[in-house]
């Protein structure tokens, strides 16, 4: 127990402690968005954008995290200017941006000779590699999310039931989905340095299914998901410090134990 609280002292764990339970009270918010707006094949194209991204990044030398928000904004942009119609998501779009990012990254690496075993580290992530620029980042996003979900709540409930009808009720819907959007690349791009890509739905998509089982409106949804997105990030956090297990491994599957337990519930 010594060397566990001792090691809460270390400003490395410290500092992933913060940002775990900053990414997640506010992460799930945009998981709710990521299921309700049918992005699930954009998020693993911004996942593999995030992979060309470092392959750049440690190519040119410079910053990873602000090489990954550039991109996968890019790509986002792009993929709004080529769908006419958003409400079935990015599908074929997403499909064909995964392949080529993943192509373009093979190429950088090839190219500049970039250790394939670096870039795959994107694959994984760490808590404990954070900087304050990175908590701060972390803080600027938590916030822009809460107040846009706060101001926004009557047109993102009815985007989610039916943009065809929020557009007649003179309600900027291409505006708001392009916002909607532009969050999630945001906080995959920063949810990859916590958790990495593989272990992403963690924080994102598990805790919003969980509440999912449970929840009977869209505000009840949102707010159990980040109140269970907040138990899930801290308290696997510390359980990880306390075994001395990776913490995104840790956090990932306490995400997986958890999900049946509504509906074992439920059945009894």
């Amino acid at each position: 127990m010594n060397d566990f609280l001792f090691a809460l002292t270390l400003a490395p764990v410290a500092r992933g402690l913060l940002a775990m339970a900053i990414a997640g009270l506010a992460f799930p918010a945009t998981g709710v968005m990521v299921l309700r707006l049918n992005l699930i094949p954009m998020r693993y194209m911004l996942m593999h954008g995030v992979i060309l991204a470092g392959a750049i990044s440690l190519a040119l030398n410079v910053n990873t995290l602000a090489i990954s928000v550039v991109l996968n904004l890019i790509l986002v942009l792009l993929m709004l200017k080529l769908t006419k119609d958003t409400r079935f998501g990015f599908g074929l779009s997403s499909a064909t941006a995964m392949v080529f990012t993943m192509a373009a990254a093979s190429l950088v690496m090839h190219i500049w000779d970039v250790p394939a075993k670096d870039t795959l580290q994107l694959l994984w992530g760490s808590p404990f590699a954070l900087a304050w620029t990175d908590i701060a980042a972390l803080v600027a996003l938590a916030i822009v999310i809460v107040l846009y979900i706060f101001m926004s709540f009557r047109t993102i409930s009815a985007i989610f039931f039916d943009q065809e009808i929020a557009s007649s009720l003179g309600m900027r819907v291409r505006f708001h989905h392009t916002f909607m959007v532009t969050l999630i690349a945001l906080v995959i791009a920063l949810a990859m340095k916590l958790l990495g890509a593989l272990l992403i739905d963690a924080l994102l998509i598990l805790p919003v299914l969980v509440a999912s089982k449970r929840s009977e409106s869209l505000k009840q949804l949102m707010v159990s998901a980040c109140i269970i997105g907040l138990f899930v990030s801290t308290f696997g956090y510390l359980l990880a410090i306390y075994t001395d297990m990776p913490p995104s491994g840790t956090i990932a599957l306490l995400s997986a134990v958890i999900y049946p337990i509504p509906t074992f519930k439920k059945r009894r």
